[in-house]
């Protein structure tokens, strides 16, 4: 679980981010999960957009997307998401206590 202060600075980096996974009409499958995981394995940090034809909720989309990636679900605004995963050698981003 991030705290207040670390889910924050996590934002403030994410803003800056391109999303990197784009969810569409399929909604959460098996090769977005693989995707996702790829991702956050390369970045820690990635921004995961919901196309138009997606009709689940971005809320769960994103609660969806954590679960299954051992991620955490940091930030959500309209139908974009950020997601956060320390990777286990050589993380990249250092948390504030």
């Amino acid at each position: 679980m991030l705290s207040g202060k670390q889910t924050r600075y996590l934002r403030g980096l994410g803003h800056e981010l391109n999303p990197v996974v784009r969810i569409g009409q399929a909604g959460v499958s098996a090769a977005v999960l693989s995707k996702t995981a790829e991702e956050l394995q390369a970045h820690e940090l990635i921004k995961v957009k919901l196309g138009d034809g997606c009709l689940e909720e971005p809320l769960a989309v994103g609660k969806l997307l954590a679960e299954g990636c051992g991620a955490e679900l940091v930030q959500k605004i309209g139908k974009t998401l950020i997601l956060y995963r320390r990777r286990k050698e050589e993380p990249t981003i250092e948390l504030p206590r």
